[in-house]
């Protein structure tokens, strides 16, 4: 992916998960409409959240949905401008595996297939590996 005849595959790949999760951070701010939305308010996350984390604390289970929010928006921007990308990539595997495999225990496997979780982690993985990043900051300031 990082051939420097063909950098396009790479870029792609670091805005389509973008795009992805800052869709679906999107829906928990309510910007989706109705019939395009899975919770269209944080309020409604929330409580999703409370369903995947069954086996936290009320209290942290809200932390943790606003921490996701957070990590939703903080990873995609950073790996659409390029900046950092090796950690946003990681990180964005990481939050996408939990999310995964705590769908896949309180919702069953049907859930994160349906939303293609597993196939965002790998793809943010195989992203994490790569020696350099085209048309990324990365590039830009690499010496």
């Amino acid at each position: 992916m990082t051939d420097t005849q063909n950098p396009f595959p790479q870029l792609f790949l670091r805005l389509a998960l973008s795009i992805t999760m800052l869709s679906a951070v999107a829906d928990r701010f309510g910007w989706w409409s109705k019939e395009n939305s899975s919770w269209g308010s944080m309020a409604s996350f929330e409580e999703y959240t409370r369903q995947l984390t069954f086996f936290l604390p009320e209290a942290l289970s809200t932390f943790s949905s606003y921490a996701a929010t957070f990590l939703e928006i903080l990873f995609p921007l950073m790996l659409i401008v390029g900046f950092k990308t090796k950690i946003a990539a990681y990180g964005s595997s990481i939050l996408l595996l939990i999310f995964a495999v705590s769908m896949t225990i309180a919702l069953g496997s049907k859930a994160p297939l349906n939303y293609s979780v597993w196939v965002g982690c790998a793809g943010a993985l195989l992203l994490a590996v790569q020696q350099r990043y085209s048309f990324s900051i990365d590039q830009l300031t690499k010496k």
